[in-house]
């Protein structure tokens, strides 16, 4: 499992003009799956992002998480973060896992998120415009790999 979370003070997801997720101050994360992930390795994700420090307290120090800001999520699906362009100039996409897979681990990876913290996502496998106003910027990528080995 693969996560790109960005610290914003605003973002959407628009999909054919209509808007399926909008939030204030939160993160607006991609997430992507492979075949060996679990419904523990979300569960275990979820808590994670949601006790991560990187809002500033009062002495401007990274040092307040998203359940103390009160923050929100906007949860995106995206089977990309597994692009593998080790060979040539086009993507592949084999270590992703297929959507019969995936589809179920981002529903109870935003079930799991929204168990802390209100979420909003986009459409599964649709074809998403996100807009977002980065705040720092802060962006940091996570893998279950490295983080739960």
């Amino acid at each position: 499992m693969k996560v790109v979370l960005q610290r914003v003070k605003e973002a959407s997801c628009t999909i054919d003009g209509e808007t399926t997720g909008r939030i204030g101050t939160g993160y607006m994360i991609l997430v992507g799956f492979c075949d060996t992930d679990t419904r523990e390795t979300v569960r275990r994700m979820a808590e994670k992002i949601v006790k991560l420090r990187v809002f500033e307290d009062e002495d401007g120090k990274m040092n307040r998480s998203l359940l103390d800001v009160e923050g929100e999520i906007l949860s995106i699906s995206q089977f990309t973060l597994y692009a593998n362009a080790r060979k040539g100039n086009r993507p592949s996409f084999i270590e992703a896992a297929k959507p019969a897979v995936s589809q179920p681990l981002y529903d109870d990876f935003n079930a799991a998120l929204g168990r802390y913290v209100p979420v909003q996502t986009g459409v599964f496998g649709a074809d998403m415009k996100i807009a977002l106003i980065n705040d720092g910027p802060v962006t940091i990528v996570l893998d279950s790999k490295e983080m739960f080995a």
